[in-house]
Parts: structure tokens; sequence; C-alpha cells
């Protein structure tokens, strides 16, 4: 599998490592979180069968975090981005 890397390319799949749901962005806030927010966060993921975004680390390469927009059933890739600048235009501008 190819992923378009948006600022060195397109690489291998295997440069890089799969850390789950892009929901992961949506951290609760520390401060006003309940203890069924934090449980959900931590446990609770959607597994479907079709378009689905996730997190994917650049671990052989620039070390960069990407949004892939990735269908499970077919692996074709129809969006990826910089995990920071998603993060960004949700209010997450850590």
């Amino acid at each position: 599998m190819i992923i378009n890397h948006p600022l060195l390319g397109p690489r291998d799949s295997a440069e890089f490592i799969y850390m789950g749901d892009a929901g992961l962005i949506n951290r609760p806030d520390p401060e006003t979180a309940s203890g069924e927010e934090w449980y959900a966060y931590a446990y609770l993921r959607d597994n479907p069968a079709g378009e689905h975004r996730e997190l994917w680390w650049h671990e052989g390469g620039d070390r960069s975090w990407l949004v892939v927009t990735r269908n499970t059933v077919t692996h074709e890739i129809s969006k990826v981005e910089i995990a920071r600048d998603v993060a960004r235009a949700q209010g997450r501008s850590k």
C-alpha cells in the first residue's frame, strides 16, 4: 500500500506504523471530562467496513503524524493530511 505523504510524496506503508482511530485527536478536556468520557476515549473504537479516518506515524521517515482516510475493505486511500493541521482545524492547537 502506498501512502501519499503531503510533504514527502508517495511512500510505502512499511515506513509507517498504524496508530488507531483518528478520533484520538479529540482528547477530552482534562479539567472538565467525566469518567465516562475518558472511558470512551481510551477504550471505545469504531471498526467500520468502509471509509475510516486513521492515525499513522511515519516512523521510517520524518516521524510525522498523518490522518489517513482509507477504505478498510479495499485499502484505497482517499485522503492524507498532517495530523497537526487536522487538530488545529478542530480547535486543538497543541
